[in-house]
């Protein structure tokens, strides 16, 4: 039988950063970074693929998942994630980590290996080349949404059912699968009276104030020292997104691994990921 995952909390910058962790004592150490407003769950499929023997750790970024919202008044920003990812291999003592990031996790998972080198042994990247800041042009655009954004109050929508919530989630995301959207839905939603809500905080939808632009991603991509793999979902998206054949040349990536599915790829083709994981970290 495989080892069972304990659940804590770690604190970064005074927010409880909910943590689950299979065979501490293990190795490797892999550390996985969800998407945005998602939760560690949509690793769960994946999880049950990789050797026992590892020490599989996963976080809910803050104001995701189950993790602490930030205080009354406070924004989030893009940095805070990388507190969260340093926050846990502290308090782990964890010297050295191979990373896993999905979309906003492979953003996060990019930026820490490239700040802290020498505490990255890896990363695959799921459905992730960095983020999309937009055309210089649009900075002002950016900087006005910000202010228009932080005058409205946060909203959660409830939902009838757990069904009614993964429905949601599929029109967000039209390919993922009506089995992913419900798994998704079951671990990310709270109970209230007349239905459920999702967990993450309203406020992540605000726009950031800032963004990085094409020269600055590519130097903070040009500093990762690791190997780097990434895999790309036949129907996703991010390969349209961004400019990806300097991307990838910063990072060393030659050739993307293309598996069948959309942009919850790993859920889709949880073994195969799994596969490319062993692969790649062995």
């Amino acid at each position: 039988m495989a080892p069972s995952f304990e659940s804590f909390t770690v604190l970064s910058q005074a927010v409880a950063v909910h943590v689950r962790q299979r065979n501490p004592k293990g190795t490797p150490a892999v550390l996985f970074l969800h998407g945005w407003l998602d939760h560690s769950h949509t690793f769960d499929w994946v999880l049950e693929h990789l050797p026992d023997a590892w020490n599989l750790v996963l976080l809910d970024f803050r104001g995701m998942g189950r993790s602490e919202h930030a205080p009354l008044g406070a924004h989030y920003s893009f940095p805070d994630y990388l507190l969260d990812v340093e926050a846990i291999l502290d308090d782990l003592k964890l010297s050295e980590v191979h990373l896993v990031g999905h979309s906003l996790g492979g953003t996060v998972g990019t930026a820490y290996a490239a700040a802290r080198p020498a505490r990255v042994k890896s990363i695959t990247l799921i459905e992730s080349l960095g983020p999309s800041g937009g055309a210089p042009e649009r900075a002002l655009e950016r900087l006005q949404g910000f202010l228009d954004d932080a005058l409205r109050p946060p909203h959660r929508k409830r939902y009838k059912t757990m069904e009614e919530a993964a429905t949601r989630l599929r029109e967000n995301n039209p390919t993922l699968t009506e089995a992913a959207s419900l798994h998704l839905a079951r671990y990310g939603t709270e109970s209230y009276e007349g239905g459920h809500a999702f967990r993450f905080d309203p406020r992540h939808r605000r726009r950031f104030g800032h963004a990085w632009d094409e020269a600055q991603w590519l130097a903070i991509s040009s500093a990762v020292t690791c190997p780097v793999q990434l895999i790309h979902g036949s129907q996703g998206f991010t390969m349209d997104e961004v400019p990806a054949g300097p991307r990838m040349a910063a990072l060393r990536i030659s050739k993307p691994l293309t598996l069948s599915g959309g942009h919850h790829v790993h859920m889709e083709q949880p073994e195969a990921v799994a596969r490319a994981l062993a692969h790649f970290i062995r």
